[in-house]
């Protein structure tokens, strides 16, 4: 049953197959690769949250996570962060201990200073009662 007259026509192509002229659809590859970790990150987390709490546990955290996320060439905000908070916060920390220190000592002096001018008996002071030992 063959038509000589529509031997010159072409045939669509069979069902399924690419039309002519277009690519065929790209192989689906599955679902997005499961993001990397960051070596470190968690680490620089947890030292940035203790860096208010507890700074010299969160300095040593934090510069061992920096080296960890360095070592693997990425960038960790958390540890960079948690390193200079503790750092900061050591060091006033530092400055309010020598401030505190030194208002104690000379408080300290000063009641010294007084039981020697004074050696014996019970005195009342700025409101406070200084019990002097003779």
């Amino acid at each position: 049953m063959s038509d000589p007259q529509n031997s010159d026509i072409p045939q669509p192509p069979a069902y399924g197959a690419p039309a002519p002229g277009y690519a065929a659809a790209p192989a689906y590859a599955g679902p997005p690769a499961t993001p990397t970790t960051v070596p470190g990150k968690t680490l620089g987390i947890v030292a940035f949250v203790l860096s208010f709490f507890a700074q010299l546990i969160a300095l040593i955290l934090g510069i061992v996570a920096l080296v960890q996320s360095r070592k693997a060439g990425v960038k960790n905000g958390f540890a960079l962060a948690a390193v200079i908070i503790s750092s900061v916060l050591i060091v006033v920390g530092i400055i309010v201990a020598i401030v505190l220190i030194s208002v104690f000592a000379s408080t300290a002096g000063d009641l010294v200073q007084f039981c020697l001018d004074n050696p014996a008996g019970v005195y009342e002071v700025n409101g406070q009662t200084i019990t002097c030992g003779g």
